[in-house]
């Protein structure tokens, strides 16, 4: 990891070569109702990955019939609105207009907002403003108890079933990689791939 040997979790001093502690985990998980129907989420964490992120990515569908397409004068890369949370905050949109000029082409474009940019560096930490809003009452950056409760029905099974059979689905990764192949396998079906942030 930043080009210096890194040693995976079971090779960490006094760690079970054998252990059955979970440090990544991968889903695709659905909501089951009509405006989300078909609209599979992906979820990845994990320690010791190729990068300390944590980044919430919409990839849109590229529509059916395009104009463009066929050819290597068209990058057609699917348009994309990603939010970073950590370690900076920042939003990003990338899309794939028609460039400018005699010939029919396409482009991608990125833009790009990063937070310290606009508003300044001086801005609170993320801890240190929910701490703020504790003090004063302001509760807007708070989850509820249902949202708290309707987290743990998602994941309360899979840690059921990580208790029951601790060895199964457990796969070894690189520290400094961004998760095992198996995790590539869940998206492969469907022609998806992880986004490296």
């Amino acid at each position: 990891m930043a080009g210096r040997p890194e040693p995976g979790y079971r090779e960490e001093a006094g760690i079970n070569p054998q252990s059955a502690t979970e440090t990544f985990a991968a889903l695709r998980i659905a909501i089951n109702n009509w405006r989300w129907a078909g609209v599979p989420f992906y979820l990845r964490s994990g320690k010791r990955m190729a990068r300390r992120v944590t980044e919430i990515a919409i990839q849109f569908k590229c529509p059916p019939g395009t104009l463009f397409a066929g050819t290597e004068q068209f990058d057609l890369a699917a348009n994309t609105l990603a939010f970073q949370i950590q370690p900076t905050r920042a939003a990003r949109c990338c899309s794939t207009p028609r460039s400018r000029g005699s010939k029919t082409r396409t482009q991608p474009v990125k833009m790009h907002f990063r937070y310290a940019t606009t508003f300044g560096s001086n801005t609170p930490e993320a801890y240190e403003r929910l701490v703020l809003d504790a003090m004063t009452g302001d509760g807007t950056l708070f989850i509820r108890g249902d949202e708290t409760e309707a987290s743990w029905r998602l994941i309360t099974p899979v840690l059921e079933r990580w208790q029951a059979q601790p060895q199964a689905g457990l796969d070894g990764y690189p520290a400094g990689s961004w998760g095992p192949e198996s995790a590539e396998a869940l998206l492969a079906p469907r022609g998806h791939e992880w986004r490296k942030p």
